[in-house]
């Protein structure tokens, strides 16, 4: 499975903005994805995630009505809509895939720069 991100960039503080995360190869063996992030310094965070079979979604509390998940089963496309922006959501963006016999797929990430 290979991941790319996509959409990330320099925003200004109160923006929306929409990631993207394209998987191909073996996507008929991921049974969830998810986002994460690292804050420098830090270590890597779930954002948010969701189950590929029933759709069900988690996110942190941090960003929880803030930003929403989807996919588009279609385009084999994840997203992630991140609205009111934030400095403090500045930070790279990664996109995960879990496989059903449990292997881990990331992406290089997307960077998000929210300017205030």
């Amino acid at each position: 499975v290979q991941l790319v991100e996509s959409g990330g960039g320099l925003v200004q503080a109160g923006i929306s903005l929409r990631l993207s995360c394209a998987a191909s190869g073996s996507t008929f063996s991921i049974s969830a994805m998810g986002w994460y992030r690292r804050a420098p310094g830090k270590q890597r965070e779930l954002v948010a995630a969701m189950a590929i079979g029933g759709g069900s979604t988690t996110y942190t509390d941090s960003v929880r009505g803030r930003f929403t998940i989807s996919r588009d089963n279609v385009k084999n496309t994840m997203y992630l809509q991140m609205s009111s922006l934030k400095p403090e959501h500045t930070t790279v963006y990664y996109c995960n895939a879990r496989a059903l016999l449990g292997e881990k797929y990331w992406g290089r990430g997307t960077q998000v720069t929210v300017s205030s």
